[in-house]
């Protein structure tokens, strides 16, 4: 019986300081170009991984296939990860009382907001934990609204055997092209369906191309059109968003992201210890592989390294 330990993954990104490198991110990344081909590879991203919220499209579209009507900010709202703004706030506990939902059924754990500014002022308020502050509020929200619109049982609504959670597997692997490969817990509490990257980049690129009137295609419109519901307003996912015309883009905890370009180009990656400060470097390298130009690559990629206040270095991309 062999012994020998798998390869660690390439390295996707570097920390410099000071001239020296003290840190490095491993990973795995795939690139698709327009037709769905695989273009470029990094590692091995036929490998399953937990996309995290990067599986927050397809559960928004599991929910309209239930039968739940929404769109615009509040369908953005429900694929979203929402930084806890209180525009955030405010949507979801308009969204509860639109649906006759008391927020002691949401069975998200109580959290602060998920943008560090927005968590310093909240506390700073005197405010408290929250299950309607938490990240995933919006997307627990129209669950509940879509099971009571289905006749299905709330209670249990984040079981994996429930039938919305079923919806949402069927959704995940119709998107992906492929079987779900495990099914764990995600941070909300909700099943999480893992996937190979190329698996992922495919469903994104699935959403994108996706006719205008399905499930899919109305994810899509409303993510593109209120960016700032899916993410916030310091969040990468929104600037790419507003920036790239007709972009696709959502992050997942443990540095995962996946985008699609309307044209069908489209990628994925996972950092492999979950660093997210190397995920903007990386995604703006990758972009800039597929082609992209556009300024907000820069903001995006910029992670300083500060020492003794000043910048002393930088998270850089490597492949």
């Amino acid at each position: 019986m062999s012994t020998t330990a798998p390869a660690a993954p390439p390295v996707l990104a570097e920390v410099v300081r000071s001239g020296f490198v003290e840190s490095r991110h491993h990973g795995s990344l795939v690139l698709l170009a327009a037709d769905g081909s695989v273009e470029h590879v990094v590692g091995d991203p036929a490998a399953p991984v937990f996309p995290r919220s990067s599986n927050k499209p397809m559960q928004a579209a599991a929910v309209l296939r239930a039968g739940l009507d929404l769109s615009g900010e509040r369908l953005a709202l429900t694929a979203a990860s929402h930084s806890g703004e209180s525009f955030h706030r405010d949507l979801v506990r308009r969204m509860l009382a639109e649906f006759g939902l008391d927020p002691g059924l949401l069975q998200c754990p109580p959290d602060l907001p998920l943008d560090p500014v927005e968590a310093e002022a909240y506390l700073a308020s005197g405010a408290v934990r929250e299950r309607v502050t938490m990240n995933c509020s919006g997307k627990h929200t129209a669950m509940l609204a879509a099971c009571l619109r289905a006749g299905w049982p709330t209670d249990s609504y984040l079981d994996p055997e429930h039938p919305l959670q079923l919806l949402v597997r069927e959704s995940v692997e119709e998107a992906a092209g492929e079987p779900v490969a495990a099914v764990g817990v995600d941070g909300c509490g909700a099943p999480l369906m893992a996937l190979s990257l190329t698996g992922l980049a495919r469903a994104f690129r699935h959403f994108v191309l996706a006719p205008a009137g399905s499930p899919e295609g109305r994810v899509a419109a409303a993510m593109r059109a209120h960016p700032e519901y899916v993410a916030g307003t310091r969040r990468p996912d929104t600037w790419l968003m507003r920036a790239v015309p007709g972009a696709l883009s959502k992050m997942g905890a443990e540095a995962v992201q996946a985008l699609a370009l309307p044209d069908g180009r489209a990628l994925a990656f996972k950092i492999e210890d979950g660093g997210g400060r190397a995920l903007g470097p990386v995604l703006a390298r990758a972009l800039r592989l597929l082609g992209v130009d556009s300024a907000v690559l820069e903001r995006i990629g910029s992670a300083p390294l500060l020492g003794g206040a000043e910048e002393v270095g930088s998270v850089r991309a490597v492949f």
